[in-house]
């Protein structure tokens, strides 16, 4: 099973769904809230490249945000993915 990490906020519903549709894969991710410490938005900033959350990791692989992994999802792809 791949190792999953998600940067997060507390009050971010997209975060929440990206959560959610995890859980619902079986996948429990490690969760790094970019609000504590302030070194977890740079470090997130500098793997990603983007300043909004959720940013999602598989393994190594940037996923995206929420939006992506649905897509990912709907078209079939996220479970190779996952369970790679």
């Amino acid at each position: 099973m791949s190792q999953v990490t998600i940067y997060t906020t507390r009050h971010c519903l997209y975060c929440v769904s990206a959560k959610r549709l995890l859980s619902s894969k079986g996948i429990a991710p490690v969760e790094i809230d970019v609000e504590q410490p302030a070194a977890a938005l740079a470090e997130m900033m500098q793997r990603s490249g983007r300043r909004t959350v959720p940013q999602i990791f598989v393994n190594d692989m940037h996923v995206g945000g929420f939006d992506d992994l649905a897509r990912l999802n709907d078209k079939g792809s996220l479970d190779a993915l996952l369970y790679a």
